[in-house]
């Protein structure tokens, strides 16, 4: 079983954190006592691995003493399994900001001369937890999906490691475009075979098809671009924590090119690395 106690500053990003952990596969409780993070984990560890990862939200709202805390860290560390702590931090400007732009009071604000002196306490006062964390981000300069891509780098599993995956559909245009597409190519401007009577009953995954469609010198060179423009784009997608990507491409009918085309681009794409899944959308459907 894996523990993560997740703790920080307030404005830090733990709710975000929670979020993103939640969807890589970790049941997440929010706001535990440490009184009750021991039997927590020693219930979860009982449940037939329904829950193998777990990550416990901590924060100053639930302290009355760091040391409760500590001596159930030094516990759960000596269980069988995995526990670490990570650590959520900004600078005082940037949670300034955060909490400005929510509207939302900061928990020691009412102790506090001001919402600058209430930051600066509660880092004071979190300091000893912080030192004890295993791992500490800190949120200043960090967008949303740079913070679920270092997630991912420390605690996705194999697959999740293994990078973002990419979708690649045809369709045609008279059927309507992917509502779920993140880049669209339009391939109607290719030769159609279509127009080829022995070539009208096939589609774009059958040899004599495909022949054609690559036959055309139009056609090679557009798809060295669009491989030029993926093989530069797809690696900044996957930096900026994207975990997938729709692209489709659409002729007329959705039968002939969309469907070569999106199968030599699902090929150069999983050449890259990438998880790729290829689906031919309208390939199928009646005229």
């Amino acid at each position: 079983m894996e523990v993560l106690i997740i703790s920080g500053l307030s404005g830090g990003g733990k709710s975000k954190t929670a979020s993103f952990l939640e969807d890589m596969g970790f049941y997440i409780v929010d706001n535990m006592p440490a009184a009750m993070i021991l039997k927590f984990a020693e219930f979860c560890a009982g449940g037939n691995g329904r829950y193998d990862r777990v990550a416990l939200v901590y924060d100053v709202r639930t302290a009355s003493s760091f040391t409760e805390l500590f001596e159930v860290l030094d516990k759960l560390k000596a269980m069988e399994g995995v526990c670490r702590m990570l650590f959520l931090e900004a600078s005082p400007e940037c949670i300034i900001k955060r909490y400005k732009e929510t509207r939302r009071r900061h928990p020691l604000r009412a102790g506090a001369d001001s919402l600058e002196a209430a930051v600066r306490q509660e880092r004071e006062l979190m300091q000893p937890v912080r030192d004890r964390a295993d791992l500490v981000i800190d949120t200043s300069r960090l967008s949303t999906a740079q913070l679920r891509g270092e997630l991912l780098r420390l605690f996705g599993d194999a697959e999740e490691k293994g990078g973002m995956a990419v979708n690649v559909t045809s369709f045609g245009f008279k059927y309507g475009l992917p509502l779920e597409a993140d880049l669209v190519f339009d391939v109607r401007f290719m030769p159609n075979p279509f127009y080829v009577e022995e070539l009208r009953p096939q589609t774009g995954l059958d040899q004599a098809v495909s022949d054609y469609v690559f036959h055309f010198q139009q056609t090679q060179d557009y798809l060295k671009c669009l491989k030029d423009l993926l093989a530069f784009s797809l690696p900044l997608y996957a930096e900026e924590g994207k975990t997938g990507l729709v692209i489709a491409v659409g002729c007329t009918g959705g039968h002939h090119r969309s469907v070569a085309v999106t199968h030599a681009l699902a090929e150069f794409i999983r050449q890259q690395g990438y998880q790729v899944t290829e689906n031919h959308r309208d390939m199928n459907r009646g005229s």
